[in-house]
């Protein structure tokens, strides 16, 4: 017993050595971090793939950017309550180091869930408001509201992710004191307020037109303060390039999808512009820099399943990783992907020359049917409204549908919005401290290993 305890605490000791304070290589000017929501492997497979067919190459072989950077890891995703995590626990853990509760902010765990009194005393820092304190320029960037769970894992510290404005409040947690996500993200002194900040959710901020119900407009108030405010694509590249703060808010809620985007002409940035954008603002700080950059509509895609447009906008993610990654020197920047959790997106099998967003190829005299008689979709989700109604046949893509954006990809279990999964997720890195990133990790490792590169 004697011998297998030293085995241990020699294991304990070598560990606690591999993730020790950073030496001089691997210390890090500035740190990105880019969060896929929802982008479990499954997903990366299945993009890699798409993006691949899409521009007329083999999709097996294919590769995304960031699956060329050389350190790489699988990352646990469970939070303080729950096998599978919710984007709120999930980010935080990556942001603060500290498991929470599903649907929980920047706190700890001893927390309840939206629950304002038992928040007292439990804030826990994030890595953002850290790296603020230490002299360095912070950004976040997102395709989702950017007072939704991963964007304000960076700065809210609350019970319930739902409280993005006063109007989502209960009456208790306004009696108690609490705030909500958009004051406390812009009704904060001028030295803890962000550099960057670019994203949707412009009614969280605004009264007329918006959802506040205390008739405050904290957009004119960031103005009023100095900062520069933006709310299309034309006016984020026409802004001036100074040291003034940068708020846009480009839709009323979440951004629109890339398809959705080009389709409609709207004048948005897409991801690549507002990381491009982020980190040619930021890199003025002679101190460095922490962003974080969230493709969003990963996720927002798989919950409504969608499997096309959650690959597209995969693929979209990677564009502006590969963006960052051509803006910045491997030698002073650490760049780190992953996932804050996955979704049951599963692949069957298809012929390499076989659309990923088609069915099992067979001929006219073997087709691979399944026992209903009908088809076997490459794609399919483990749960979601792709789900046929109760004595309904499993709907099958024909040729004709398979690129519509608005065709629903067939799930086994009907749910209204398709499930989390709490598979492991990977996690990508290249620059200093990326050697850390390696074999099997905790989401708050992950965040351990950004901090001791920034030397916070």
């Amino acid at each position: 017993m004697a011998k297998i305890g030293g085995k241990l605490a020699a294991g304990l000791c070598a560990l606690a050595l591999a993730s020790g304070p950073a030496s001089a290589a691997e210390r890090a000017k500035n740190v990105i971090l880019f969060i896929g929501d929802g982008m479990g492997v499954s997903t990366l497979t299945a993009a890699r793939i798409y993006d691949g067919q899409k521009r007329g190459v083999d999709g097996a072989s294919n590769l995304l950017s960031f699956e060329r950077f050389p350190d790489l890891a699988l990352v646990r995703t469970y939070s303080a309550d729950s096998l599978v995590t919710d984007s709120a626990a999930g980010a935080s853990a990556l942001l603060t180091g500290r498991r929470t509760l599903n649907g929980a902010l920047g706190v700890t765990d001893q927390i309840r869930f939206a629950d304002c009194a038992s928040t007292k005393g439990q804030s826990a820092p994030t890595l953002a408001e850290q790296a603020k304190q230490a002299g360095l320029a912070v950004g976040v960037v997102t395709t989702a509201a950017i007072t939704d769970a991963t964007p304000a894992s960076l700065y809210a510290h609350t019970p319930s992710r739902r409280w993005q404005s006063d109007a989502d409040l209960p009456p208790e947690a306004v009696s108690g004191g609490c705030t909500d996500i958009a004051r406390q993200m812009l009704d904060v002194p001028k030295s803890k307020r962000f550099d960057v900040m670019l994203g949707g959710g412009q009614a969280n901020f605004v009264a007329d037109d918006g959802k506040r119900m205390d008739g405050r407009d904290l957009t004119a108030e960031w103005r009023q303060a100095g900062g520069l405010y933006v709310q299309t694509a034309s006016e984020l590249a026409a802004a001036p390039k100074t040291d003034a703060p940068l708020l846009g808010l480009f839709a009323p809620n979440n951004m629109m999808r890339d398809s959705a985007r080009l389709a409609t002409g709207t004048d948005a940035p897409t991801l690549s512009q507002m990381t491009s954008q982020a980190i040619e603002r930021l890199a003025r700080n002679k101190k460095g820099y922490f962003l974080m950059v969230e493709g969003a509509l990963i996720d927002k895609a798989h919950h409504v399943s969608l499997a096309g447009e959650a690959l597209s906008e995969t693929v979209e993610f990677a564009k502006a990783i590969a963006a960052a990654a051509a803006m910045t020197d491997p030698n002073d920047t650490l760049i780190v992907v992953t996932a804050d959790h996955s979704h049951g997106l599963t692949i069957n099998g298809g012929a390499r020359d076989t659309s990923i967003l088609g069915v099992l190829q067979g001929n006219d005299d073997d087709p691979p049917v399944a026992l209903d008689g009908r088809m076997v979709p490459i794609l399919m989700y483990a749960t979601g409204p792709g789900a046929p109604a109760a004595g309904e046949p499993r709907p099958v893509p024909g040729k004709s549908d398979i690129d519509d954006p608005d065709r629903l990809t067939y799930a086994a279990v009907p749910l209204p919005s398709a499930a989390h999964t709490g598979e492991d997720v990977a996690a990508y890195a290249r620059g200093p401290g990326a050697s850390k990133i390696r074999g099997l990790m905790d989401q708050p490792g992950v965040n351990r290993v950004m901090r001791e590169a920034l030397g916070l």
